[in-house]
C-alpha cells in the first residue's frame, strides 16, 4: 500500500486544490489512466496513473485545498503493496501524533498509560492511540490551527472519518473570535444563500492566506506619461503590427527595471529566498471565472511587439479557460490595472508566491506648480506598490518603484537593452 499525494507543478508551488476525482474508492486503473486534476494558479493538471493499480482510499475530497506533499489518495499496484511513482510510503498526515495536546495527556494519566506503555500495547493500545493520541486533520488545517491558536482536539471533522479539514478550523476560528449574540445568522427575507464554487473557495483561501501570511507594505507614486504617450501613439501608426496598450508599455517597464534591480527578483519560499535569473511579470486579467494571473515570459530580454502579443494571447487564454501550467507561477511580481474603469488608485493584494504587485489607476491631467512655481499641466498615472516585507526592505521597494517611474518617463529606454548591474 502506498501514499499518491500532491504532486508539485512548478518551482513555487506550495499548495493545490483537487478539483475532481476520475477515479473512485475500489476502482482499479491502468497505466495513463486519468486519476484527478489539479487546480493550481487556476490552470488545470491532470494526473495520470503510471501503472495499473487500485485506488484503495480517497484522503483528500473534491473542492480540498491542500500543501504540496499531502497524502490525496491510498494505492496499490495488481499485487497489492508496490509504491506507484509520484507516490510516497510517507505516514499518511492523518495519523501524524499531536500527543502533547493536554486533552490527550489527560486521558493518558486517567489511563494509566504511558507513550511506551501505548506504543507496545497491542491491538487495544493501537485503538487508544488513534483514538485518543491522534487527531485526523489535514496539515493544512494543522497549520491554520497553529496560527489561530485553535485546539485541534475540540473540532469535529467534516471529512471522511471526521477527518478536520481547513475549512472546519476556519469555522471554529470566526466562531470564537465573534461575539456571543453573533453567533447565530439569520439570512433576511428575501435574501438568497449561495454555495461557494471550489474556484471562489480557492481564491478566498488564496486571498486570505496572503494578508494573515504576508506582511505587506505598500508606497505610491506619480508617472508623468506625455512622453510615453507620445511613444506609444507613434507605435501604433504601424498597422502591420501589434497594437500596443498601456498595459504592455508598463510590463515591459518592469521588466526593465527589474533586469537593472535584479536583487528585487526574487521571492519568499518555505524560509528560503528564490532567485530568478529571467524577468517574469503577471498580468491579472479579468475572465468570467474569476480573476486569473498569466504570466509574460522573459519581458527584459523581449521587445515591445512580442511582448504586446504575448500578453495578448495569454489574456485570450485566460478568458477562454485554456491557461496551460507554463502560463502560471515563477515570477516575482505582477500588474493590476484597473484603470479602464476610471479609478484613480488601488491597493492590490499580493498573489502568492509573489513578492510584489502593483496597482495601477487611470491616467488624468491636472496642473501643478512647474520649476518657476506657475501651473504646469500634467498626464499622470497613479501607481501603488504592494510588496512583502519578509524580502524587500522600504528603501529597496522605495528604489525599485522610482527606477520604474524613471523608465516610464523617459520610454526610449522601453526600446532598448535594460543596463545591467
Amino acid at each position: 500500500m502506498a501514499n499518491l499525494v500532491m504532486p508539485k507543478f512548478g518551482l513555487t508551488m506550495t499548495e493545490g486544490l483537487l478539483s475532481e476525482w476520475h477515479v473512485g474508492p475500489g476502482e482499479a486503473f491502468c497505466a495513463g489512466q486519468l486519476l484527478y486534476t489539479v487546480e493550481t494558479e487556476k490552470v488545470a493538471n491532470e494526473v495520470e496513473a503510471e501503472i495499473d493499480g487500485t485506488l484503495s482510499e480517497i484522503l483528500v475530497s473534491e473542492g480540498e485545498t491542500v500543501p504540496v506533499g499531502t497524502p490525496v489518495a491510498r494505492i496499490s499496484d495488481q499485487a497489492g503493496e508496490a509504491e506507484v511513482p509520484g507516490a510516497s510510503l510517507a505516514t499518511p498526515a492523518e495519523e501524524r501524533d499531536v500527543q502533547d495536546a493536554p486533552a490527550a495527556r489527560k486521558l493518558m494519566a486517567e489511563h494509566g498509560l504511558s507513550r511506551g506503555a501505548v506504543d507496545a500495547s497491542g491491538r487495544d493500545g493501537r485503538v487508544m492511540k488513534e483514538d485518543v493520541l491522534r487527531v485526523i486533520a489535514t496539515p493544512l488545517a494543522k497549520r491554520i490551527a497553529a496560527i489561530e491558536g485553535v485546539a485541534l482536539e475540540e473540532i469535529v471533522g467534516s471529512g471522511a472519518r471526521g477527518r478536520i479539514k481547513a475549512a472546519d478550523v476556519e469555522t471554529a476560528a470566526a466562531r470564537a473570535a465573534r461575539p456571543a449574540a453573533q453567533s447565530t445568522v439569520i439570512a433576511p427575507s428575501g435574501a438568497t444563500e449561495i454555495a461557494a464554487s471550489p474556484a471562489r473557495l480557492s481564491t478566498a483561501r488564496r486571498v486570505l492566506a496572503s494578508k494573515r501570511d504576508i506582511p505587506h507594505f505598500y508606497m505610491t507614486h506619480e508617472a508623468e506619461l506625455s512622453a510615453l504617450t507620445e511613444l506609444r501613439q507613434g507605435l501604433n501608426t504601424d498597422s502591420e503590427r501589434a497594437r500596443i496598450s498601456v498595459t504592455h508599455m508598463l510590463i515591459r517597464a518592469v521588466g526593465v527595471a527589474l533586469a537593472e534591480l535584479p536583487v528585487l527578483n526574487r521571492i519568499w519560499s518555505n524560509d528560503r529566498i528564490v532567485a530568478f535569473d529571467r524577468v517574469d511579470v503577471g498580468m491579472v486579467v479579468e475572465t468570467p471565472e474569476g480573476l486569473r494571473i498569466p504570466v509574460v515570459r522573459d519581458v527584459g530580454g523581449r521587445g515591445l511587439d512580442e511582448i504586446a502579443e504575448a500578453a495578448a494571447a495569454a489574456a485570450d487564454r485566460a478568458r477562454s479557460g485554456a491557461l496551460a501550467a507554463e502560463d502560471v507561477g515563477d515570477s516575482a511580481i505582477a500588474i493590476s490595472n484597473v484603470g479602464m474603469f476610471g479609478v484613480s488608485s488601488m491597493t492590490p493584494i499580493i498573489n502568492p508566491p509573489n513578492a510584489m504587485i502593483i496597482g495601477v489607476g487611470a491616467d488624468r491631467k491636472l496642473f501643478r506648480p512647474g520649476a518657476d512655481g506657475a501651473p504646469t499641466l500634467r498626464h499622470e498615472l497613479t501607481l501603488t506598490l504592494a510588496a512583502d516585507h519578509r524580502i524587500i526592505d522600504g528603501a529597496d521597494a522605495a528604489r525599485f518603484l522610482a527606477h520604474l517611474v524613471g523608465v516610464i518617463e523617459q520610454p526610449i529606454r522601453l526600446l532598448r537593452t535594460p543596463k545591467r548591474p
